[in-house]
């Protein structure tokens, strides 16, 4: 009787041993530098926005938030990584509009499910496109720019960062909403906008962080924004629907999400930081100087975003007529 008490005991504890050490790893969360995945490149908006966050939160929480950019196949590279992570949230994921909502579209296989592997926790930055023209031309609004390509179809450039970039569905929609007619010219990158300043192109439409320092030297003049509503970031800036567009939106942004399976208590604490650190008044001039809004959200708003824009990205896709990778 007393082996087989002593049998159970030991069971017993051998069965409890692993919860207690489960709690006591999520209750001292962090206990060592967290990753921050971001699947663009180092100096985009995103990546930029992300590491003004990482900042802060590793001030809040006492321990480094240490971006690990891993770039490449239009944010899939980054997005498998953070997919096969350990759900013990040491790994995160820097989520934005490329990689969750166009990539998934327009490549035919991935190796993780875009939505399905992961636990949205809060957005922390919208970006609104801003639709640019070369500075010499006669136009100061939307209404100048669809009058200047209707009376001249086809003859002026709209570039964009290339095929299935966010600016070339940006204005694959806008020029099918406003009935237009001009030449869509990809180029790699930032190398959009000095088409535009030199002229080769005429238009652009692209995320106001990768654009500001270029409207403020007047290099590029910005005539509309592409919000639902007009940005504090350029509050005298009338929106692409003010302008006369009716339906067109084309903003982009960006969350934090976790691995799926991911402790509920540490996905509430990283939450609460977000929350904490997006209200702090230096670090909302941080992003805002840097073209960002900043946001938070709950896990479902989060959620609702990211299938509000795939259906809208999915519009501009087809009308692109992308081809699937």
């Amino acid at each position: 009787m007393r082996r087989i008490t002593a049998t159970v005991c030991a069971a017993a504890l051998y069965l409890l041993a692993p919860h207690v050490s489960a709690a006591d790893a999520t209750s001292s969360y962090p206990s060592r530098p967290v990753r921050f995945i971001i699947a663009q490149t180092t100096g985009t908006s995103v990546d930029t926005l992300a590491r003004i966050l990482a900042a802060k939160m590793g001030e809040l929480m006492g321990q480094q938030f240490v971006a690990d950019n891993r770039a490449g196949a239009g944010g899939t590279i980054g997005g498998e990584i953070a997919s096969q992570a350990a759900a013990d949230g040491y790994t995160l994921l820097v989520s934005s509009t490329g990689m969750q909502v166009i990539s998934p579209q327009i490549y035919k296989k991935l190796n993780y499910r875009p939505v399905e592997d992961f636990q949205p926790i809060s957005l922390y930055a919208v970006t609104q496109n801003l639709v640019l023209v070369n500075p010499t031309l006669a136009v100061k609004s939307v209404k100048d720019m669809m009058g200047l390509a209707k009376a001249s179809p086809g003859k002026y450039n709209m570039a964009n960062a290339g095929a299935g970039f966010q600016s070339h569905l940006a204005g694959v929609l806008f020029t099918h909403l406003a009935g237009i007619d001009v030449v869509h010219v990809p180029y790699k990158g930032g190398a959009s906008l000095i088409a535009v300043i030199s002229n080769e192109a005429q238009f652009t439409i692209a995320p106001a962080p990768a654009v500001m320092g270029h409207v403020r030297a007047a290099r590029l003049r910005a005539i509309a924004s592409g919000g639902e509503k007009r940005s504090p970031i350029t509050p005298d800036l009338p929106t692409v629907i003010e302008a006369g567009v009716p339906g067109y939106v084309s903003t982009g942004w960006a969350g934090i999400m976790a691995p799926r399976r991911t402790p509920k208590p540490i996905v509430d604490k990283v939450h609460a930081t977000m929350v904490t650190a997006l209200a702090d008044a230096q670090t909302r001039e941080h992003m805002e100087r840097a073209g960002g809004e900043p946001v938070s959200s709950t896990p479902a708003e989060f959620l609702r975003v990211i299938n509000d824009d795939y259906a809208r990205m999915g519009q501009a896709i087809r009308l692109a007529k992308l081809k699937v990778e």
